[in-house]
Order: C-alpha cells, then structure tokens, then sequence
C-alpha cells in the first residue's frame, strides 16, 4: 500500500527543490528526509530524483508522481478548508501572505475591499520572504501572496504575477530635522540622514539610482526589513524615509511627519501572486479591481 507519509515527504522536497529547504519546511534534519524519499523510491521500485547543481531535479516518474501529488495534497487542503469553515459558522477562509517588503498601510487598503464585500470572510494573514511566502502557495497554504516585486523566475514552482498597480515615492520627515523646510526639494535630501527599507525590498536598488542620477548623497543612517518601524524611527527624527505616494495623505496623519516632496521616477510596484494565470478566485478577483480601479488609480 502506499505510504503517504513518504509521498509527502517527496512532495515537499520537490516543491521546495532539494533536501536542506525540505527539512526547513518540515522542520526536521535532512538526513530524516534523505531516509524518507529513499523508502519510497524503494517502495515504487523507480528513481524519483537526479542531482543538478545544488539542487534536485526531477525524473519522467518523480514528475509522473508529482502530478498525481498535487491532486492527493490540494484535496487534503480543500477538506480541512471545508471542516475549518463549518467550525467557524460557515464562515469562508482566505489565507493571505504578505512579502515582509510591502508596507503595512499598503497590505491593508489592498486587502480591505474583501473584507467589506466578502460573504462572511475570514481572513488570515502571514508576512514572510517572497520565495517562501510563494512555495507555501504552491502547495495550497496560501491562496494568494502581495509583494512588490513579481514572483521570482528562479522559483521551481507554478504561479503567475498579476500586477495591481504602482505608485510614485514621497519623503516624510519630523518637523524638527535639520534642513527640512529650508531647502528646495529635492537638494533638501542631500546629506540628510536616510532611512531606507532592507534588501529585499524592490524599491531599495530604485531609490539608491535616483539619487545618484540627481547626484545627491543622503547618509544612510537606517536600513529596515519592516516599513512600520522605519516609519516610527522616522516619526521620532532619526531620519528622511520614503513611502508610496499613494498612502502619503494617511503616513501624514497617522505619523504626524511632514512631505519634503513627491517623485514620479521612482515607482513602487506591487502584486498580487496566485497559482492562476487568469484568476478565478472570486476574493482575489475583488482585491484585483479594487487596487487598479481605487487604490493605485489617484481616486483613493
């Protein structure tokens, strides 16, 4: 009989392309998944896997078995979809991952239009890495990922980048920093302490051309992973930090920060990632009109 403990260990190591990610996922060693997928390749009497690179690759039977994998793995998550929505008074489940790369503000105007047309939704939200946040909806966790870049191609996994809209890049500052105010912008920036987002940010490499392209030279005096907290070193007079022009009104408010200038040559991008190339999903469908009619549109 087939063990399907074994088959899901050789779904997750081919979903994740080698051993080590594997053992991440299912947090055990990889000698544990090693051991694993050589019972079963001994149980179906084929090869599953060959080397490449650092990584594995897939035989004609590994894919053979792959494709029937899916179906098992994708019904195993309907089910428990299905039994967590009548625990919950019918209420239907959306699982969002959010790359850590998009701001806060962002991920919620996205999101709130399913909130108020949803059917009774109910809604959870993972942040994490964009590669892991997409392999994890490759394999039915998620039923979408927003990120500010589209899905890697480097990722050995099935998904499609559906563009949501862009935005220009607006400086904040505290009132009280040093310059701000009195020089034009934007010459206001030069020397001026920066905060920036972290590398993973899609922005980051944008913002760091334009300033060289109008030759300015802020000092770099932060980098964060998260947006919230360079905007709350920022509120605190650490330091210059950008945000999308589109939520600029809200950062305002809600940081009590000033604008030192606006740019249209810097654009954030975001996405919405899905294992649809034309999304059917009636949630993502709302979330994709509302941020291109809305949101990225200028009539937010």
């Amino acid at each position: 009989m087939l063990n399907y403990r074994h088959l899901h260990y050789f779904w997750i190591v081919a979903r994740s392309g080698g051993v080590v990610r594997a053992a991440e996922r299912l947090h055990v060693t990889p000698q544990t998944v090693s051991g694993q997928i050589r019972l079963f390749e001994e149980d179906v009497g084929e090869t599953l896997f060959t080397r490449s690179g650092r990584g594995l690759q897939l035989t004609d039977a590994g894919r053979t078995i792959l494709s029937y994998a899916e179906d098992v793995f994708a019904a195993g998550e309907a089910l428990e979809a299905a039994l967590e929505a009548g625990m919950n008074g019918g209420a239907v489940l959306f699982r969002v991952g959010i790359s850590d790369a998009v701001p806060k503000s962002v991920a919620y105007r996205m999101l709130e239009p399913a909130l108020r047309d949803g059917p009774r939704l109910r809604m959870t939200c993972r942040e994490g890495k964009l590669a892991e946040l997409v392999t994890d909806m490759a394999a039915h966790r998620l039923d979408i990922v927003l990120a500010d870049a589209p899905m890697p191609a480097e990722l050995p996994v099935r998904g499609f980048s559906h563009l949501l809209g862009h935005s220009g890049v607006t400086f904040f500052a505290a009132a009280g920093l040093a310059n701000c105010g009195r020089i034009p912008f934007p010459r206001c920036l030069d020397a001026a302490p920066m905060l920036l987002p972290g590398e993973n940010a899609a922005i980051r490499p944008k913002l760091l051309r334009w300033f060289q392209d109008q030759k300015l030279h802020p000092r770099i005096a932060g980098e964060f992973d998260d947006s919230a907290l360079m905007k709350a070193f920022g509120q605190r007079g650490a330091g210059v930090f950008p945000a999308p022009t589109a939520i600029a009104a809200e950062i305002e408010q809600q940081y009590r920060v000033r604008v030192l200038g606006s740019t249209d040559n810097v654009k954030s991008e975001f996405y919405a990632i899905s294992v649809e190339r034309r999304v059917t999903h009636p949630t993502v469908q709302v979330i994709l009109r509302k941020a291109r009619d809305e949101l990225f549109s200028g009539r937010a």
